[in-house]
């Protein structure tokens, strides 16, 4: 482990979950276990150790390392859920050296602020994972499109890319990870949100999976309609999306399994707590911010938290019972 600069050829990753693992494992075909680190303590970390992951079926022990024992990295990747990544920061600082590269593969438009807040933004590149149909079950987790990472500083002139960007893009291709390097990264992050806003939220309360935002019908109206009202919201914010963002960004589903489950569908499903503060919960903020209104996602936020508090009432009962 080095995290002083040069080729990449150590990676920290924190969070497990679907995205992570399909990540991580894809990386494992490249480098070696021992330029590997799971960042994780307690009960998790007893977990991983003992019964490891499974990914397309296939079991994968990665090493799992916390407190003294972590050692920094050329690359750290954050890939928990948003109300994870205070303490995810704070448990991942003995991976970060004076040249390692920190990406942030979490949804929303905030979470890279927060890491720099930590770690100086000297050391963080923003960063997304698009198109990735990543979905973890009882069994493990199952991966068949690694989609796009875009990825770069918040803007990038083609011919002048800063050495980490050119550091990260050179590690991309070597792990046999698509990426792209946009020029605009915050229009791209947006773009992403836009997209999470009105798939995950809509998925979420209707309960389907990708298949059913794919062809024209009420499920994909609304998913739009909610996307609509961030592309408003962005021009209060300096961003500037418009309805050509959305027709991009709908041009990802096709690619998806029909079969595949969003990150917030497969949180309903296991009955436990979203993301919908960041996606929903975000434009309510900024619609009250700018004075806008924002019906749909205020709808759709509502609904999602209304399952929330009908999950935390059963978990309730369910211990009064025992």
């Amino acid at each position: 482990m080095t995290g002083t600069g040069g080729r990449i050829e150590s990676v920290a990753l924190v969070g497990l979950g679907a995205i992570g693992c399909a990540y991580l494992g894809k990386i494992s075909e490249t480098l070696p276990p021992e330029s590997l680190q799971v960042v994780a303590e307690g009960d998790r970390a007893v977990r991983y150790k003992k019964d490891g992951v499974r990914l397309n079926g296939k079991r994968i022990d990665f090493p799992v390392v916390g407190g003294n024992e972590l050692h920094p990295a050329d690359l750290l990747i954050f890939a928990v859920k948003f109300n994870q990544l205070e303490e995810a920061i704070e448990l991942a600082a003995g991976a970060v050296g004076p040249g390692t590269v920190v990406i942030s593969l979490l949804n929303g438009i905030t979470s890279e602020e927060l890491i720099a807040a930590a770690y100086g933004w000297g050391k963080v590149l923003y960063s997304l994972s698009l198109g990735i149909d990543a979905t973890r079950s009882e069994n493990g987790t199952t991966v068949t499109v690694y989609g796009t990472i875009p990825f770069g500083e918040a803007k990038n002139t083609p011919g002048s890319y800063s050495d980490r960007v050119l550091r990260l893009k050179e590690f991309f291709d070597r792990v046999s990870l698509r990426s792209e390097i946009p020029e605009d990264m915050i229009l791209a992050l947006w773009r992403k949100f836009m997209l999470n806003v009105g798939v995950n939220q809509t998925s979420a309360v209707v309960g389907s999976p990708y298949g059913a935002l794919q062809a024209e019908g009420p499920a994909r109206d609304i998913a739009v309609a909610a996307m609509r009202e961030v592309v408003n919201l962005s021009r209060y914010e300096g961003v500037r999306l418009g309805e050509q963002d959305i027709a991009q960004a709908m041009a990802v589903m096709p690619t998806l399994s029909p079969e595949g489950k969003c990150s917030m569908l497969q949180d309903i499903e296991a009955r436990r707590p979203t993301e919908v503060a960041i996606f929903g919960g975000t434009v309510l903020a900024l619609g009250n911010k700018h004075g806008v209104p924002t019906p749909v996602n205020d709808m759709l936020f509502r609904i999602i938290k209304a399952k929330e508090a009908m999950f935390e009432r059963e978990k309730k009962e369910t211990r009064r019972a025992e």
